[in-house]
């Protein structure tokens, strides 16, 4: 059990991510979460005032990992079809865990049901996602302008979002897999 207030928010925090992750922002219950972690309902308040502090909190931190990790695959490597290949990856990953989806991309799913704040961090979600995506793109398509490196790259995010939506859906995860191939062999992305 957590001990500290740092770590209690850490604690609900990771609880809310695997909720949020497994059935969506709609789903998220300040009594399970507290139940999950040990406290009372009110002690998460103390926390988040409400629930869209918490699911804000959590995609702004998600947003903030997501591109750290993508930063340090550009230290690690230049090269776009590698990079792709460890970006498709990450998103098959949460497939993998206990077919999860995208906790940003759950969350967009149910874009008019979100609060402002929370709708803030989906779109800075998917900006910076774009962002890196179109660097990457451009290490592959040097000769294509901004416009056209952003439209790809935002082309590339809604598909594998899509895919894992999918894939999600029916339980399997060789959808996204196929998705991805046929992503690949229609020259959607490198």
């Amino acid at each position: 059990m957590a001990q500290t207030r740092s770590d209690m928010r850490e604690a609900l925090m990771d609880a809310a991510r695997a909720m949020v992750q497994a059935h969506g922002y709609n789903a998220l219950s300040f009594r399970e979460l507290a139940k999950a972690v040990g406290i009372k309902s009110a002690s998460v308040h103390y926390h988040f005032p409400t629930k869209g502090d918490l699911a804000a909190a959590l995609a702004q931190r998600y947003t903030e990992d997501g591109a750290a990790a993508l930063e340090k695959l550009l230290t690690k490597s230049q090269h776009p079809k590698g990079l792709m290949d460890r970006y498709v990856e990450i998103f098959r990953a949460a497939l993998a865990n206990d077919n999860r989806m995208c906790l940003v991309g759950i969350m967009a799913a149910e874009y008019d049901d979100l609060p402002p704040a929370v709708r803030g961090e989906v779109d800075a979600f998917a900006r910076m996602n774009i962002a890196w995506l179109a660097r990457v793109l451009a290490l592959a398509r040097p000769r294509l302008g901004k416009p056209a490196l952003n439209e790809q790259a935002a082309a590339i995010f809604a598909a594998i979002e899509g895919a894992q939506l999918v894939a999600r859906g029916r339980g399997d995860i060789a959808v996204y897999d196929q998705a991805i191939r046929a992503y690949r062999a229609t020259g959607l992305m490198p």
